[in-house]
Parts: structure tokens; C-alpha cells; sequence
């Protein structure tokens, strides 16, 4: 009698490995069943929202606008400013309520570092929105694409 030896015979005793394959053919039929019934197991909950009794008012603010031209000058509302007293301006505008947007027109040919001046007078006045407004581009047929006016807020 041996007890743990190697023996040489045909029959090595029973098999001690687990044999998986079951398992998971069981596995993945479960997982189909599952998968089919997931969907069909969703209850709707049936919520009564109410109603709103008045639309919200949306007003278009007022606009304020600020041009620079090739030599550096300056246009409030279309009037020519002194550069000094543009702080001020932009004071007195940032304080009004509801504030204004304000619309910057310059020139192709303006200095990017004056344009940039002014975008940082305007932020340290406290004015919230910025637009920039293009003129209208001609084509070929004559035909005019319209003005338009890219917004800035505070957080932009």
C-alpha cells in the first residue's frame, strides 16, 4: 500500500480540478435573462409639474457704443471723446441700472494694444458685457451679410 508515492499504473485516481465550463455557460445564461429583463422591469414614476403662470421678462438691455477708428480716436455713441475721459465714462455706465452692453466698433487697421487698453478700462469700470460688432461683408452678387455682435459676459 502507498500512500503518496507515484505510482505507474493506467488509473491515477479521481480527478481533484473543478471543472468550469458549467459554470459558465450558467453565468452567461443568467446575464442574457438579465439583460432582456432589465429593460421591461423600469416603472414610471407620474409626476403631476405645475404650470407656469407668466413668462419670464426678458428685456433687451440697453447698449452703449464705444468706437475706435485707425488713429486711436475715440466714439461714444457716435460722438468723438478724449481718451481721459473715458473712465469715467465707462463709470458712469457700469453704475447704471439695468447696466448696459457694451458695443466695441474699431477700425481694421486699430492696434490691437489699444483695443486691449480699452477691453481692461472697461473691465476695471465693472461693465459686465461686452459685444464686438463686424460691418457687413459685401460678396460678389452685391448682396450685404448683416451686422453682427459677438457677446462677452464677465465670465467669458
Amino acid at each position: 500500500m502507498a500512500f503518496g508515492g507515484l505510482e505507474q499504473g493506467g488509473d491515477s485516481g479521481p480527478m481533484a480540478d473543478i471543472n468550469t465550463t458549467p459554470l459558465v455557460d450558467v453565468m452567461l445564461v443568467l446575464l442574457i435573462i438579465f439583460m432582456i429583463t432589465a429593460p421591461l422591469l423600469t416603472h414610471a414614476v407620474r409626476i403631476d409639474m405645475p404650470e407656469a403662470s407668466s413668462s419670464p421678462n426678458r428685456e433687451a438691455p440697453e447698449t452703449v457704443s464705444l468706437a475706435l477708428d485707425a488713429d486711436g480716436r475715440l466714439y461714444w455713441n457716435d460722438e468723438q471723446i478724449e481718451g481721459a475721459s473715458l473712465p469715467a465714462l465707462l463709470a458712469l455706465a457700469a453704475a447704471r441700472l439695468p447696466q448696459p452692453e457694451l458695443h466695441l466698433r474699431a477700425d481694421r487697421e486699430t492696434r490691437y494694444q489699444t483695443l486691449a487698453e480699452v477691453m481692461s478700462m472697461a473691465q476695471r469700470a465693472g461693465i459686465r458685457q461686452i459685444g464686438f460688432v463686424t460691418v457687413p461683408t459685401v460678396d460678389a452678387n452685391g448682396t450685404a451679410s448683416p451686422p453682427t455682435a459677438r457677446t462677452l459676459s464677465a465670465g467669458d
